[in-house]
């Protein structure tokens, strides 16, 4: 997702797995999951990448000291980024990013949900800066300008999930192949042209940054609650456990994770219960047990409520 050289996307551990006209595709697979970049150039200093990952690692990316602007759009999954001040932030479904990469360095990067789809357009305002005053004669597009306006205080951008965002979106992912470099280019000159005339203030998302020292709590108190499900932990017993106030606790957690805590460990209990009713020959009674239910109809409408099918009908439907 970062970095242009030689009109090319370099990484430190992902593979080129084939090259073409203006087309390249890196893979990464590894113990922790599998992941694809499909990085097409659309003009001169401007790429444009489908970004597919099922797993929590992003890749890491090369720095150059080249003026890039990157633009990441999430289609589906979260995006932890950690910058160079180190705070982080989070991308959720439908939102928009612009960061400036060489002033707001990402340091490293995640998909806490371990599944992610979106993409990536990468400017080198440079280079871009004179194709767009060849391609766009009546119409001024500032690409320093736009960076200087949205990413003010060398910050990241971020537009919360928007009706004009999916507009401009949403066509990328079911573009039909014999058109898709043409329709890139619309795409590409229409975001540019949208990002132009917004009201920054206006249209950006007051979402809060998060410390290092919170982050990797939360990810602690996940790690806990995922090895230990037969356990019902309370909010105040994990607060005190791993020294964070409940406000931070709460807010972090739903940054990092997009849900609420008792949200998401009910939603791993019942992917770890359907898992072991098609894997096992344990009675429902037994796996409901096992995943913190005393109660196995407590368990059976939990179950139904999160997988929408009764745990008796899930195990005979496969």
């Amino acid at each position: 997702m970062k970095q242009i050289r030689d009109n090319a996307l370099y990484y430190a551990d992902i593979k080129i797995s084939r090259q073409s006209d203006g087309c390249t595709v890196y893979e990464l697979e590894n113990a922790e999951g599998t992941g694809s970049i499909t990085s097409y150039q659309v003009f001169p200093g401007v790429r444009l990448a489908y970004n597919d990952f099922h797993t929590g690692k992003c890749p890491q990316h090369i720095f150059e000291d080249r003026d890039t602007l990157e633009i990441n759009h999430c289609r589906e999954g979260r995006f932890e980024c950690e910058f160079i001040n180190g705070l982080y932030t989070y991308l959720s479904a439908g939102d928009l990013a612009v960061n400036p990469l060489v002033s707001n360095r990402v340091m490293h990067a995640t998909f806490p949900l371990e599944h992610y789809h979106g993409v990536s357009i990468l400017i080198d305002l440079q280079q871009a800066a004179a194709m767009i005053s060849t391609v766009l004669k009546d119409i001024s597009i500032d690409l320093y300008a736009l960076r200087d306006k949205l990413c003010a205080g060398d910050r990241c951008f971020i537009i919360r999930a928007k009706d004009s965002i999916h507009h401009i979106f949403s066509e990328l992912y079911t573009i039909p192949d014999e058109i898709k470099y043409g329709y890139f280019k619309l795409k590409v000159l229409e975001l540019l042209l949208f990002l132009s005339v917004i009201d920054a203030s206006a249209q950006a998302e007051d979402r809060p940054y998060f410390q290092k020292s919170q982050v990797n709590k939360i990810k602690q108190i996940k790690q806990l609650l995922t090895q230990h499900i037969e356990y019902h932990f309370t909010l105040e017993e994990l607060s005190r456990r791993f020294d964070i106030s409940l406000t931070a606790m709460n807010a972090c957690f739903k940054a990092v994770y997009g849900m609420p805590v008792y949200t998401y460990i009910r939603m791993y209990r019942m992917q770890a219960a359907a898992a072991m009713l098609l894997q096992t020959q344990d009675s429902i009674t037994v796996i409901a047990g096992n995943v913190g239910y005393e109660n196995s109809s407590k368990f059976a409408s939990a179950f139904k409520a999160v997988m929408h099918v009764s745990p008796s009908a899930y195990r005979k439907s496969y």
